[in-house]
């Protein structure tokens, strides 16, 4: 009965947590603007890594978050470093827009797709870029910049594929290797550069 008990128990506190899991929350557990961009990172980098958010999908939402920074820098040098009640709801409204953005790509049907040895260097430079996320190492524009790359590249292999019947040439293997190594010089120099994200 003991042990009924507990796996009960535990498969209640499973569900729990999938449930909470299972939809954007507009009460963050840190309410504070920073405490919600780090969170909403968190969430992004989360799908970069895992594949749910494709190159494109990444890129657009880490432009907007990059062009809130920016609105929320520009709002508190204007008001001595804070921000007016009135910004303060307006940003809060935009977060919770982005939010629902990032829930929405990471639950649609599309997803990141790895593929032989170009599929295996695409997978690295996402957890490459996931982890520059996390850890702060690299801003929101840095971001949408390397996943532009990222989309970029991804968009020549699918028409290359398409285009032979679903494999690569060998020239065209080498010219996606060689897009490959810029790409990921960019994320080395973009995580390196002494710039770090909200955190």
């Amino acid at each position: 009965m003991k042990h009924l008990l507990t796996l009960v128990a535990a498969s209640t506190l499973f569900a729990g947590s999938l449930f909470a899991q299972s939809a954007p929350s507009t009460h963050p557990t840190d309410p504070t603007v920073n405490g919600r961009r780090e969170n909403q990172q968190d969430r992004s980098a989360n799908g970069v890594q895992s594949g749910q958010l494709t190159a494109g999908a990444t890129k657009n939402l880490e432009s907007r978050e990059a062009s809130l920074n920016n609105e929320i820098k520009d709002d508190r040098e204007a008001d001595g470093g804070k921000l007016t009640s009135a910004e303060h709801q307006q940003i809060n409204n935009q977060q919770n827009h982005l939010s629902n953005s990032i829930y929405a790509d990471k639950h649609n049907a599309a997803t990141q797709n790895y593929k032989g040895e170009v599929g295996a260097r695409q997978e690295n430079q996402q957890d490459r870029i996931a982890q520059g996320i996390r850890s702060g190492q690299m801003t929101a524009g840095e971001t949408a910049r390397a996943e532009g790359h990222e989309q970029r590249i991804n968009q020549q292999i699918h028409a290359d594929r398409s285009a032979n019947g679903g494999t690569l040439t060998g020239s065209e293997r080498r010219q996606v290797n060689r897009e490959q190594n810029g790409a990921s010089r960019q994320i080395y120099r973009e995580k390196h550069n002494g710039r770090t994200g909200a955190r």
